[in-house]
């Protein structure tokens, strides 16, 4: 008698993905869909797709889920998060969505606490117009619009962005993963779906950002883009957990920030930790 070990998630639908060969959005695809099968919340949740590569995540995706503008997702997720508050929310965003034109709607949505789950896509490039300066783009980093690579006294420095969320009172959960090895692909399993239970748990905002390849635009194949990463990318974006207020003792970001601002006038008060990533191998990046 056979025994399934693997099988594709329920919250996926049948359609076959569109993306590149070497592209990793079809697995955070994959675990972004076994979280909702996990955590028995298809029925209620509701996904943003964004502009860019993983525009057709509508397809993909079983839940119900809105198109937003370039950009725009933490917005219409925030309202759709207010006007259902029972419902799961998140919005599936690129590095030039969320970190360019979305920058703005990516903050505030964050400072404001709003309890939507983000997962971000950092591939280092624009994907779907044709490889272009990204703001995640790395120092040196040739794309279509920096054929010299990137001059960062003229370009500035790339941004890491959950590094920058976690210093707002309002984020929850701001976590950097990848998906290069059966190893990371669990660790990142776990980061999302942590995220979505803090959603669930009203914690707070959740952010979790996956550091992605884009062969293609790289001009890598696959296995060369995955190498490319490892060697050029994590170097600059460590992975690890930037803040997790659940983890340093707090029920929400409320509670976190009333703690710290005691802090500010009581030094003996209990503080909520955010100042650095926990890259300790023994916790969220090890394979348990």
């Amino acid at each position: 008698m056979s025994k399934v070990v693997f099988e594709r998630p329920d919250a996926l639908t049948d359609a076959q993905f569109s993306y590149c060969p070497g592209c990793t959005h079809g697995i955070v695809h994959r675990l972004v869909a076994e979280t909702m099968d996990e955590l028995g919340i298809e029925g209620t949740t509701v996904g943003v797709a964004p502009v860019g590569c993983s525009v057709l995540a509508y397809e993909f995706f079983g839940c119900d889920m809105v198109q937003a503008a370039h950009g725009r997702a933490p917005a219409v997720a925030t309202a759709l998060k207010r006007a259902m508050p029972g419902n799961v929310v998140f919005a599936y965003q690129g590095d030039g969505d969320l970190a360019s034109i979305g920058m703005a709607e990516t903050v505030h949505a964050a400072t404001r606490g709003e309890k939507i789950t983000i997962i971000f896509i950092n591939n280092a490039i624009y994907g779907m117009t044709g490889g272009q300066l990204a703001p995640t783009s790395l120092p040196n980093q040739v794309t279509q619009t920096s054929p010299f690579g990137r001059n960062v006294e003229t370009d500035g420095f790339p941004i890491r962005v959950v590094e920058m969320l976690a210093t707002l009172d309002g984020v929850a959960l701001a976590q950097r993963v990848t998906v290069d090895s059966p190893k990371n692909v669990r660790a990142a399993k776990r980061a999302i779906k942590k995220a979505f239970e803090y959603q669930i748990d009203g914690v707070g905002y959740t952010i979790v950002e996956v550091v992605s390849t884009c062969p293609t635009n790289w001009g890598l194949s696959p296995a060369d883009a995955l190498q490319w990463m490892r060697d050029m990318m994590l170097p600059y974006y460590p992975l690890g957990v930037y803040k997790d207020v659940v983890a340093d003792g707090f029920s929400t970001v409320a509670e976190a920030a009333t703690a710290k601002a005691l802090a500010l006038v009581n030094p003996a008060a209990p503080a909520a930790d955010s100042a650095g990533a926990d890259t300790d191998p023994s916790t969220e990046g090890s394979d348990r």
